[in-house]
């Protein structure tokens, strides 16, 4: 009994961090257009690095320890649109391929089979 209750609690933390996620996302635009998800982005280069630091003073603070300082974020200055766009282009480029490319790795491999054979 014990494991089925213990089962159904992971299963409902495992679904609400994801709906908390999905609905994170939505809520900060993150669904909707590419200079929506870039502004998010750039909300999340200002806000995130402070934070830590907060956080990092906080834990400090509690356990006495010492933390080495964190190394600037890298700066990220690229369209992410662009990116976005040559990396579906390349995925369907790849997919329609696919198939042609199997069919002739197969019949290359079936002809180095038979060469081996004889």
């Amino acid at each position: 009994m014990v494991a089925r209750v213990w089962a159904l609690m992971r299963f409902l933390l495992k679904g609400s961090v994801a709906g908390g996620a999905v609905y994170l996302a939505y809520d900060q635009d993150l669904l909707g257009s590419s200079d929506r998800g870039e502004a998010a982005l750039h909300k999340a280069e200002e806000l995130v690095p402070p934070a830590m630091y907060q956080f990092s003073q906080y834990v400090c603070q509690q356990t006495g320890l010492q933390m080495p300082q964190l190394p600037a974020l890298p700066k990220i200055n690229f369209p992410i649109q662009d990116t976005w766009n040559s990396g579906i282009l390349r995925v369907m480029s790849a997919l329609s391929t696919a198939p042609a490319k199997a069919h002739e790795y197969s019949r290359q491999g079936w002809e180095y089979v038979k060469e081996r054979i004889k």
